[in-house]
This record gives C-alpha cells, sequence and structure tokens, in this order.
C-alpha cells in the first residue's frame, strides 16, 4: 500500500487529493489489475521490475497534465468500455445523462437514431445498446476509426458515415430515409474560453470537437437543426448538449425554425446542459 499512497501524494501536486486518490485506484485496477483490496493488502509492493518502470512511466504522464483515458486507452461510459485515443473526445458523465434523457423518453422500440459529430461512438453505441436503430457521422476518420473499433469489441451495429454537418446538401440521404431522434453532442466552446480549460483538456483533447469561432457561437446547432428539419419524422426529437452560455440563444433559434416543446435539463453539476425539441 505504500506504493500505491505515493502515488496518490505525487498526483496530488497536480490534481486536487479527491481526484488524484480516483485517478491511482483506477490506475492500478485497469493497467495493473489490482482492487483496491489488494492495494490494501499490499499487493501494489508486489509489482515487478517492469511494472514499476511502466507505473512511472504512467505517472509522469499524468503530471504533465495527460488525461488517463487516453494513456490506458480506454474509458467507462454508460456500462461500456470503450476504447479513447487523442483523436476523439473523452465521454463525460454529463453525456450519459443525456442519453439517459433519450432512453427514458423512447415510448417504443425500434426507434431510428442518427447521432451527429459522434467522436469515440459514445451516443450512437449506448443508444444501440438500449435497443435503437443507429445512424452516425463524424468529419475526422480517426474518430469514425475508433468508433467501429468500439462498435466491433461491443458487438454492437451501427452505420458510422463520412459526413461534414456544416457541408450537408441533403442529397446523400434517400429522401424516404428519416429518424425518429436526432442527438449531437457538437463543438460548442467559443475561443475566448480556453483561458478557462483545464490543461489536460485543452492541451490533448481534440480542437476540431472542441472549439466554435467567437463571432458564431451556434454554428454547429443551426446546421444540425436544419438537418432535423429536413431529416426527423413529424413529432421527431431533438436532442443537444448545450454550451450553457448559450443555452437561450440556442432555444430562440430553435424556436425560430419552427421547433416546439422545448425543454432544457441541467446537469449533476446545476448548469443547463441538456435541451430537447420536437419537429412540428
Amino acid at each position: 500500500m505504500a506504493l500505491y499512497h505515493d502515488i496518490i501524494h505525487r498526483l496530488s501536486e497536480v490534481y486536487p487529493q479527491g481526484e488524484a486518490t480516483a485517478l491511482a485506484r483506477m490506475l492500478f485496477e485497469v493497467r495493473f489489475n489490482l482492487s483496491l483490496t489488494d492495494v490494501l493488502l499490499g499487493k501494489d509492493n508486489e509489482l515487478s521490475s517492469n511494472e514499476r518502470d511502466e507505473l512511472e512511466n504512467i505517472v509522469v504522464r499524468m503530471l504533465k497534465n495527460e488525461p488517463i483515458q487516453y494513456i490506458l486507452g480506454e474509458t467507462e461510459f454508460c456500462g461500456m468500455t470503450l476504447k479513447v485515443a487523442r483523436g476523439v473526445l473523452i465521454p463525460r458523465p454529463e453525456t450519459a445523462e443525456l442519453v439517459d434523457w433519450i432512453v427514458k423518453d423512447a415510448c417504443s422500440h425500434p426507434l431510428r437514431a442518427l447521432d451527429v459529430g459522434t467522436g469515440s461512438g459514445c451516443i450512437a453505441l449506448a443508444l444501440a445498446q438500449s435497443g435503437f436503430d443507429v445512424e452516425a457521422w463524424d468529419v475526422s476518420d480517426e474518430a469514425l476509426a475508433i468508433a467501429r473499433q468500439n462498435a466491433n469489441s461491443l458487438g454492437l451495429n451501427v452505420d458510422f458515415v463520412h459526413e461534414d454537418v456544416l457541408q450537408y446538401d441533403g442529397l446523400s440521404l434517400p429522401s424516404h430515409l428519416l429518424f425518429d431522434v436526432i442527438v449531437s453532442n457538437p463543438p460548442y466552446i467559443c475561443q475566448k474560453e480556453a483561458c478557462e480549460m483545464e490543461r489536460n483538456v485543452l492541451e490533448y483533447e481534440p480542437h476540431l470537437a472542441l472549439f466554435v469561432p467567437d463571432e458564431d457561437p451556434l454554428l454547429f446547432y443551426r446546421a444540425i437543426a436544419d438537418v432535423a428539419s429536413q431529416r426527423l419524422v413529424s413529432g421527431g426529437k431533438l436532442y443537444f448538449e448545450l454550451n450553457r452560455a448559450y443555452a437561450n440563444e440556442t432555444l430562440y433559434m430553435l424556436e425560430s425554425k419552427g421547433f416546439v416543446e422545448l425543454e432544457t435539463r441541467k446537469d449533476q453539476f446545476g448548469n443547463d446542459r441538456m435541451l430537447k425539441a420536437v419537429k412540428k
């Protein structure tokens, strides 16, 4: 247990104490298959010389703010273990709350869903796991490759498509192909907000999936709303993860495009983070 406590102490130089403890526990469990019980029994001190070298290398990387999910190459989301790398965002608990809202709203199956900007495939795969028939778009070939690996490892069927929603002209889908649900966690952080971000996000996670121009914070929301206007069934539902600073503006934009029954929800931290709109 001495080694485990030493790692926590070192990580506490960079991370809050509680987070350092959680990171150390995750590191020992995932990479070295040592549970907290094993650590309490002192099995952390039984690591081989090679394992200790690997542990040291990982800790050095973590002290440089590299996210442990990228170092370990995986993360947990909605009960799934997903591969992640620097080409995709690390799925957040708030996004899992959005998925939970969609699943609880579903009155029947199978429903056909479209996930725009799928990244690791986390939303699409969680919906597929819940019985949805899912198509997922992304502009990044690297992200699509990771998403397909996740689908294969989980044995889930999702149709991953290379599509730039900002260039979407409606011609790539047959006119009869409509969706019951469209969901997106799009890029929504303005460049001016970068100074407020944690280093582990700013320096390691893909800016393509994070940022929008300061002068057009609703860039992706508008484009996806236009897709939803064309491709949702009547009464179909559009779900967004939100930038809390522009929640009201997003609502007004959707109202102006004819969406009804708009509803926002707060995340576990009390921020306006999720939105649902219905196609009239």
